[in-house]
């Protein structure tokens, strides 16, 4: 049985919001790249974005991630729930996607990893992981993630979500298939509190089928996730969202895009740097966004201090992500993996 937290209906619309904003920097990561033939150009952007350098010696990534993954280049995604331009310390990381880059197909998968779920921090012991990034911003989340879950994953980048709604309407609205009356009726619910928490319009969409969404409907559309799937479609929702940002980007003159970029870019807080971007131009449109993942897959819900999700156990999660995202099916997890999942069994006692 997968364990669910109990939550306000607050928290819940704020928490999808929070995640939407986030696969905004794929989107950036390309947008950049299109533009890259002119260095100067990107250089100015790139300063725009809030700089930091990670130390890689200190990312808690083992011989065996840094062997087995080679072939990928795996980046941490963060959106934090700071409603100000406080990207660090502090801030919870209320959405945690793992955008993971096969280097010979170029295919991108996009992991998902559930907030609430039970791992070993660094100096903190047993916690929701979102907790990593409150206590040791983007270096101790990025540790987290490489000690629980076998990465090696030495890049990140972190939003906030304020901006999401902004850069669609720079865009002029994106074109998305609302598919049924109950997914319009989601959507018009949600676009009051979006409305509220952007400063925005909270105009209604009033029928199903293709239509131009504006900032504000289209994070709200992206924030769905009670119609037929639950999450897994709200994980579609985003992505769909994605693409449709990136097929009208394709249809923007430069100084449309240079007013896209400039609405986007001060909300990032990252260490890749220019020639990071620059690389990925010779091989650009062989980029593709092929799967989504949802992590830990098999949960179960605990109360102990507050609630917890409890992955059922990490080590099989972790051997299971292993096989499906980076095709090992023979897959060991690492006695580090081991020693913290037979912990979490210690404290909880879920074995299975």
């Amino acid at each position: 049985m997968k364990g669910k937290r109990v939550m306000t209906k607050e928290k819940k619309k704020r928490k999808g919001l929070k995640v939407f904003g986030i696969t905004v920097l794929v989107l950036i990561v390309i947008l950049l790249a299109i533009v890259g033939a002119i260095a100067i150009f990107i250089n100015s952007k790139i300063g725009m974005m809030q700089q930091v350098e990670l130390d890689e010696a200190d990312l808690g990534i083992s011989e065996q991630a840094q062997e087995n993954l080679s072939g990928y280049r795996n980046i941490a995604l963060f959106a934090v729930d700071s409603r100000d331009d406080n990207l660090e310390k502090g801030n919870r990381s209320d959405g945690i996607i793992i955008a993971s880059i096969n280097n010979n197909t170029k295919e991108i998968k996009l992991i998902s990893v559930y907030r609430d779920t039970y791992v070993q921090i660094e100096g903190h012991g047993l916690d929701k992981i979102t907790h990593a990034y409150s206590y040791g911003s983007a270096p101790l989340a990025v540790k987290t993630l490489n000690t629980n879950l076998d990465l090696n994953i030495t890049e990140f980048a972190t939003v906030n979500f304020d901006a999401v709604a902004e850069a669609v309407d720079a865009l002029g609205g994106v074109t998305i298939n609302i598919e049924s009356q109950s997914e319009l009726n989601y959507l018009n619910s949600y676009i009051d509190e979006t409305a509220r928490v952007t400063g925005k319009s909270n105009a209604k969409v009033t029928s199903t089928g293709k239509q131009n969404l504006n900032g504000v409907q289209a994070v709200a559309y992206a924030r769905i996730r009670y119609t037929s799937g639950g999450d897994y479609k709200r994980t579609e929702r985003m992505r769909t969202v994605l693409e449709a940002m990136l097929t009208k980007l394709k249809t923007k003159n430069i100084s449309e895009i240079n007013n896209f970029v400039d609405t986007v870019l001060p909300e990032v807080y990252t260490n890749i740097t220019a020639g990071d971007i620059f690389g990925l131009v010779p091989s650009l449109m062989d980029y593709k966004v092929v799967e989504s993942i949802g992590w830990p897959y098999e949960t179960k819900g605990i109360t102990l201090d507050r609630w917890y999700g409890v992955p059922v156990t990490l080590e099989s999660n972790v051997k299971q992500l292993h096989q499906e995202a980076f095709g090992e099916p023979n897959y060991e997890p690492s006695s580090t993996v081991k020693e913290i999942s037979n912990s979490i069994i210690s404290k909880t006692g879920y074995r299975n």
